[in-house]
């Protein structure tokens, strides 16, 4: 992936990841369902994976950011996709609707490939170098 389309594919991604982020908000009940029940209190977790999903988007939009913010985006999708296998496993409804294994398995695949895309756009962006100490200009 060239420079210009990993800037293309993190700005589409991050708005996308601000819009989700944005619904936690603006619709909890929809996702507490799936938040697995040894986390408790499911609003906290909705609203901070809200918080925690506008921040990637808009790391993502950036371009002194991006790299990170990709990087951090695809652990934070793997991290995630334990509250849709809580909902895979336990057959849990999610907006009053519950999937079978064909959707799930197609959602897993969706992750799979968002994380994939995520480390193609970091990798892309080799010219700016990461460095983990240095929080970088804006």
């Amino acid at each position: 992936m060239n420079l210009l389309s990993s800037r293309y594919a993190g700005s589409l991604i991050g708005l996308v990841f601000i819009w989700v982020g944005v619904q936690h908000f603006t619709n909890t009940a929809w996702f507490e369902p799936i938040v697995p029940d040894v986390l408790g209190s499911p609003t906290f977790w909705v609203w901070l994976t809200g918080v925690m999903e506008m921040g990637l988007g808009l790391g993502l939009m950036v371009r002194h950011c991006r790299r990170r913010a990709a990087l951090l985006t695809a652990g934070f999708l793997v991290g995630v996709y334990w509250a849709n296998l809580n909902m895979w496993v336990n057959n849990l409804a999610i907006g009053g609707q519950t999937y079978g294994h064909a959707w799930h398995i197609g959602r897993l695949f969706a992750q799979l490939g968002l994380i994939g895309l995520c480390l193609l756009i970091a990798g892309s962006l080799e010219e700016e170098p990461l460095r983990w100490d240095d929080a970088g200009s804006v």
